[in-house]
């Protein structure tokens, strides 16, 4: 029984040893953090057919290289497109958003940006209205 409680210690402090060697989390002061310039775009009323590009302004205003890892709209009809590159703290960046303008109705959709930031998930919103020539 001695011998059980003794391995047992044992197993319990090795587990404390590895895991104060583990690298910690960084803190949000020292990673990369994502500030858009806007995180909503009014279209207004659109011609049917008409322009549907938009581009939302990003800047880098962390520490570290920001990666954007994904960036996914809720339907085929909004199509985003961005720099795979990272960008250094202090630099800025864009992702152009080409809406199919060829259906009337209602705009209201979403394009979701995943990325290394602190903040890795921020979801972009595009509405308005397309209207019959």
């Amino acid at each position: 029984m001695k011998n059980l409680i003794l391995s047992l210690f044992l197993i319990l402090g090795a587990s404390f040893g590895i895991q104060a060697q583990q690298p910690q989390a960084k803190s949000a002061g020292t990673q990369a953090e994502i500030k858009f310039d806007k995180e909503v775009h009014d279209y207004g009323t659109v011609v049917k057919n008409g322009n549907g590009e938009t581009t939302f302004s990003y800047k880098n205003v962390g520490k570290t290289p920001l990666i954007l890892s994904n960036v996914r709209s809720s339907c085929g009809c909004t199509v985003p497109a961005w720099s795979k590159e990272p960008i250094m703290p202090g630099q800025s960046g864009s992702i152009t958003v080409k809406y199919n303008t060829g259906n009337v109705g209602p705009i209201n959709k979403t394009i979701t940006v995943e990325s290394n930031a602190t903040n890795n998930r921020i979801v972009l919103k595009i509405t308005g209205n397309v209207v019959a020539g």
